[in-house]
């Protein structure tokens, strides 16, 4: 049975780190809260398209005043124990907190298109090759790059710095190492704290920090950090699938792919055939 949150438990509970939600999905959200008999299902599936929405919702569930004995990253769980009551004013409470300019729209469509794109490819892939939870998978593809609009707040320049990081992006250098050389941090190290005040799972957590150090991982052939190993090789394909080289990266090549991919694929067990045919299969489901 879910418990009913007021306005001002919600507003205190998203104390803190805030990612915009996307405008076009809060219309839809705000439309549907307005019908006669608002349909929980349908507002999962809105929520779960939305990186900043579903962080929001996580953390509220996840919290003492929930008490569960292992934290959740399922969206349609989490809105099934909060109930239409406390959706609504989760809803009400991020609508105040999100309006952005046009220009800030414009830049931030490139991280929600690929947070999409990434997260229902990461689902995919867990279900073909069957090394990870389903639920697991999808938020880790929607929450990766979460630091993302958080830096773009910070540093106005950001985007172009990491269209650079994008094209540095070799087996020497990590994409992140270049932001850490601008700012001092990068998308990663953000994105890890933006998670751990959602309250996603440990392991989630990690692999967001480390999704640009999968080399390093990788290159441990040791059976150390098998979770962290199974998340991050599904991220990784995802990623190189949804080109978020191209969309977020600028980029014409995948540099980062050519170094960790054939480690990755090696992990899973895919020859670079079957990768290759798996790629096309989820791009062309994709068009669909």
């Amino acid at each position: 049975m879910s418990q009913e949150l007021t306005t001002e438990q919600i507003q205190q509970s998203l104390q803190g780190i805030s990612v915009p939600p996307q405008p076009q999905i809060m219309v839809d959200l705000q439309m549907e809260q307005y019908m006669p008999d608002p349909d929980l299902e349908v507002i999962a599936k809105l929520i779960s398209q939305d990186p900043g929405l579903s962080g929001a919702l996580l953390k509220i569930v996840n919290s003492p005043y929930y008490g569960l004995s292992n934290k959740i990253t399922a969206i349609q769980r989490a809105v099934n124990l909060l109930g239409s009551r406390s959706i609504i004013n989760l809803i009400n409470a991020q609508s105040i907190k999100g309006e952005l300019n046009d220009d800030a729209i414009v830049t931030l469509n490139r991280f929600w298109d690929t947070a999409q794109d990434v997260a229902m490819t990461c689902l995919t892939l867990a279900k073909r090759v069957g090394v990870q939870a389903g639920d697991e998978a999808y938020a880790l593809g929607l929450f990766h790059d979460c630091g993302i609009p958080l830096m773009i707040k910070k540093f106005p320049d950001y985007m172009k710095v990491l269209e650079q990081a994008y094209a540095n992006a070799s087996a020497e250098c990590r994409v992140v190492d270049t932001e850490n050389r601008q700012y001092n941090t990068n998308h990663a190290v953000v994105g890890y704290y933006t998670a751990k005040s959602w309250r996603l799972p440990e392991h989630v957590t990690q692999a967001i920090a480390n999704h640009h150090n999968a080399l390093a991982i990788f290159s441990d052939e040791s059976a150390r950090n098998t979770p962290l190993k199974n998340l991050l090789a599904i991220l990784k394909m995802a990623e190189h699938i949804c080109a978020s080289f191209r969309v977020l990266g600028n980029q014409s090549e995948d540099h980062e792919w050519n170094s960790v991919g054939p480690l990755v694929l090696d992990y899973i067990g895919l020859s670079e055939y079957d990768f290759e045919t798996q790629k096309q299969e989820i791009r062309d489901l994709a068009t669909r």
